[in-house]
């Protein structure tokens, strides 16, 4: 039988009120249940906000460096335990080991610094427009801050919310993604273990429609801080601007690596393929798109193609994988959909392009490596999300047109450029950011 885990709420590991529970299923494997987790209510939110709530004032007036003691703390946990939550991530969202010991790795090196900061909250002074008057500014707390995670990067996310908002002395209802809620857990674990205050910290399990968005609403809630879909993330900012509570969104991507004619070619094949079929490619910052110069084309692809080819699929708990599974079933056949799509917009597929189910992988979720060419703006494998291991090659004449095509999406994220020429590196950073900067001011003006 599966092991039945809680909540965590004002220091204690509790059951839902609802009653309701979900399976966090291992990708690689679906017949294999890593843990049983509550599917938790809005009753379950109210009692994890107003634990927070009732913690907050005497956690923010703990010294700053006293709390800073408790996360170092935490680090030092973290750092023992980093290859045993390596593979507790690993099982319930799949990606391969290496990555999972590099996710744990994140939340010990944030942890750390965080743990610095603790003694360097500086405020400001300035001179005051008034005689025989002073001024200065000190940091203070926000409250009660809410904060929804993904999936794909299960110990860094929440430790890159947890970590700062402990520091500046505010409290913490987390809501992890329910398909990769044992890692959080983990982490609150060891939290608590390091002498976090009862109610400091709440973990509180369940679905995005029901647990999140009464985390998003509650009236306690002084802040939110959310990473994931750009459709839900204009949600989130629409209701906290409603009620004025203070935003942070990290959402989607379609983010594009530029190879110039005078590359290193291996080096660039090297860059897509991790960009590419990292982490199976359900990254926010993977790259989707491969700009390249007609000059280069044909090496870069040959190349790329023949790579992608060896690329060793399976559990990533074993040593010999290089990509993993697919998170569940529905982002599977999502990502089959739009091959189907790049196939009727005219895009040449190279290779991949059908699920992979040779040997245990007919376990689990599993999509080939696929690589389109032909790629051009308009189509919408070169303007959605896809989230999956599939990568599109859009030719260019010029690096003006490279720039042009990598902004001619509505995404801005991150990008890439692979030249010699050092020169022209600098101009991608600059003409990239105010190509994007003159873009996002056209479509705001657009919507009002």
């Amino acid at each position: 039988m599966p092991e039945v885990f809680k909540n965590f709420i004002n220091g204690e590991w509790v059951l839902s009120k609802t009653g309701a529970t979900f399976n966090d299923i291992n990708p690689a494997d679906k017949s294999d249940i890593v843990g049983v987790f509550p599917k938790s209510g809005s009753e379950d939110i109210n009692m994890a906000v107003e634990a927070a709530s009732s913690a907050f004032d005497k956690w923010r007036k703990t010294p700053a460096p006293a709390r800073a003691e408790i996360i170092y703390k935490a680090e030092n946990l973290l750092r023992k335990r980093k290859e045993e939550i390596a593979k507790i991530a690993t099982k319930e969202m799949g990606k391969i080991l290496d990555e999972t010991k590099g996710d744990v790795q994140e939340g010990i090196d944030t942890a750390f610094y965080m743990a610095g900061e603790g003694r360097r909250l500086f405020g400001d002074t300035t001179p005051s427009e008034l005689k025989n008057k002073f001024c200065m500014s000190v940091r203070m707390p926000i409250g009660v801050v809410g904060l929804i995670c993904p999936w794909n990067f299960p110990v860094a996310i929440p430790s890159w919310k947890i970590f700062p908002a402990l520091i500046c002395g505010n409290t913490v209802v987390l809501k992890p993604a329910s398909d990769a809620p044992a890692s959080s857990m983990e982490l609150v674990q060891i939290l608590e273990e390091a002498g976090m205050p009862k109610g400091v910290v709440n973990l509180v399990h369940g679905s995005g429609e029901e647990t999140g968005m009464a985390l998003v609403e509650h009236p306690k809630v002084n802040l939110i801080s959310f990473t994931g879909s750009a459709e839900v993330g204009k949600k989130i900012g629409e209701l906290c601007g409603r009620n004025l509570k203070r935003c942070s969104l990290e959402l989607g991507g379609k983010n594009a690596q530029i190879v110039m004619d005078d590359a290193n070619i291996d080096l660039a094949v090297d860059g897509a393929l991790w960009g590419a079929f990292g982490t199976t490619g359900q990254r926010c910052t993977a790259t989707s798109r491969l700009i390249v110069h007609k000059a280069v084309l044909k090496e870069f692809t040959e190349k790329l193609v023949e790579r992608a080819k060896k690329i060793r699929i399976g559990n990533g708990l074993s040593p010999d994988t290089d990509m993993g599974p697919v998170i569940n079933e529905s982002q599977l056949k999502k990502i089959h959909s739009y091959v189907e799509i790049g196939k009727k917009e005219g895009a040449r597929l190279l290779t991949g392009g059908y699920f992979y189910e040779e040997g245990d992988c007919k376990k689990g979720f599993f999509y080939m490596p696929t690589i389109f060419m032909d790629g051009h703006s308009t189509m919408r494998i070169a303007q959605d999300e896809i989230f999956g291991p599939v990568v599109l090659i859009m030719p260019v004449n010029s690096f003006d047109e490279a720039i042009e095509v990598m902004n001619s999406t509505n995404y801005g994220l991150s990008s890439s450029v692979y030249t010699k020429d050092i020169d022209r590196a600098f101009k991608a950073v600059y003409i990239d950011y105010s190509k994007r900067l003159q873009k996002a001011q056209i479509d705001t003006a657009k919507e009002h």
